[in-house]
């Protein structure tokens, strides 16, 4: 089965998704980051990779590669990275958490794992083949 899993505070848990979205909002410029993941089978084993990144906008660390396409307003392009082994998220309390969406809905980390205060960390990778 292919999923995808999350590891927080000594919690794990298994979503059975190919493919999410991760948002965000940048924490300084407020303006909303999307990078849609896809799971994938590689040699080194199953791993995700990054299909396509947007920004609502630019400022603060946010400057959209030279290929960048704007589309109504929003920067697409995608960021040249091998398949990746985990996503590494830091949350803080202070700003506005991740969300993961899939079927079209959008989660909360904090509705999956806990407020940031409880889990500050959270890994998100493919889980392993069975």
């Amino acid at each position: 089965m292919i999923a995808v899993c999350l590891a927080a505070a000594g919690l794990a848990i298994s979503l059975p998704l190919q493919a999410f979205t991760l948002n965000w909002t940048h924490s300084i410029e407020k303006i909303l980051w999307e990078e849609d993941y896809q799971v994938v089978q590689t040699a080194s084993g199953t791993r995700l990779q990054l299909t396509e990144a947007r920004i609502r906008g630019s400022g603060a660390g946010m400057e959209p590669p030279p290929d960048a396409v704007l589309k109504n307003g929003v920067w697409h392009y995608r960021p040249p990275l091998a398949p990746l082994e985990r996503l590494h998220l830091t949350r803080s309390d202070y700003v506005a958490d991740y969300q993961l969406c899939w079927g079209g809905q959008c989660h909360p980390l904090a509705e999956l794992v806990g407020p940031p205060s409880a889990a500050p960390l959270v890994d998100v990778f493919a889980c392993p083949s069975s």
